[in-house]
């Protein structure tokens, strides 16, 4: 019967045209198991290829990925590009295969993946070239995900600052501008959801927290294309609770930015059926909002 001990030693020679010490600590079970058996006979041969873990050259494996990526075999590519890593940490080829890996993910779906990818990268090689790409993955991969607005949006704000991390901290990339624009997306979605929510207050007469919710979209969300509804909304909830100078206010930087809309008429025909007419207020936060809102417009 074999015992541990040969076992042990026939692995860290076989280990040593690739294995090495991985093989060794991975006989240690199995041999145990067969030393217990009492089953094994001298002359039985043991097939260990099943848990060798089989080295081989970064560069070899590096472009096995590169081919099964160019071929569409994604699922292939990112199992060598993750292998290059497990096999070469820290190595040259393992820092591009990270990025690499990421894409391939990424394009097949698993975006979960991916973005285990490029975190890790990114705490690896935060200085390294392919950083931006890793964040500007990262973005994507949560882009995909993003729901309609009527479900919970943590995806889109995780989108927006991995596309922000790019736009600020590497302004010369080539991902800067795609980056923007999904950026002005995402931002255009959490508008979209405190509408929608505000809504939902607003049609069952709970003034204060609609107002809440239009609010923080004319306050932080004034280059999207919900600002025309919101300052709207505000009308209406400010005037159905008798606060007549915000409703007017409202209205004021309604018209003033979007003169020709209908929502300012739906807005001025409200106020006049009250007898009122939009007016300014400089002590209302409705003034301040009125010059971000121009100059959100301005830079555009």
């Amino acid at each position: 019967m074999a015992n541990s001990r040969t076992l042990i030693s026939a692995g860290f020679g076989i280990a040593g045209f690739g294995g090495k010490v991985r093989l060794a600590l991975l006989l240690f079970p199995i041999a145990g198991a067969v030393a217990i058996s009492g089953c094994a006979s001298k002359d039985d041969d043991l097939d260990l290829s099943a848990y060798v873990d089989t080295i081989e050259p970064a560069d070899v494996l590096y472009n096995q990925a590169l081919a099964n990526l160019n071929a569409g075999r994604l699922d292939e590519a990112a199992k060598k590009f993750d292998a290059v890593d497990r096999q070469h940490p820290y190595s040259e080829f393992a820092r591009k295969s990270l990025v690499m890996g990421a894409f391939a993910n990424y394009r097949s779906g698993k975006y979960d993946d991916a973005i285990a990818m490029t975190k890790r990268y990114i705490a690896l090689y935060p200085t390294q070239p392919e950083a931006a790409y890793a964040y500007y993955i990262t973005g994507l991969s949560y882009y995909r995900q993003i729901p309609d607005i009527t479900r919970e949006q943590s995806m889109t704000r995780r989108s927006i600052a991995a596309f922000q991390e790019v736009v600020q901290t590497y302004p010369d990339s080539e991902y800067v501008e795609d980056s923007k624009a999904k950026i002005r997306f995402g931002r255009d979605q959490l508008a979209g959801k405190e509408m929608q929510v505000g809504r939902y207050y607003l049609e069952r007469k709970d003034y204060l927290a609609s107002i809440k919710r239009f609010r923080g979209v004319v306050e932080q969300y004034s280059n999207t294309r919900h600002i025309e509804e919101a300052l709207a909304r505000l009308v209406e909830a400010y005037y159905a609770l008798g606060l007549t100078s915000e409703a007017q206010a409202a209205a004021a930087v309604l018209g003033q930015n979007y003169p020709d809309s209908d929502w300012y008429k739906d807005s001025y025909k409200l106020l006049q059926s009250g007898g009122l007419e939009p007016r300014e207020n400089a002590g209302s936060w409705l003034s301040k909002a009125a010059t971000a809102i121009t100059g959100s417009k301005e830079g555009a």
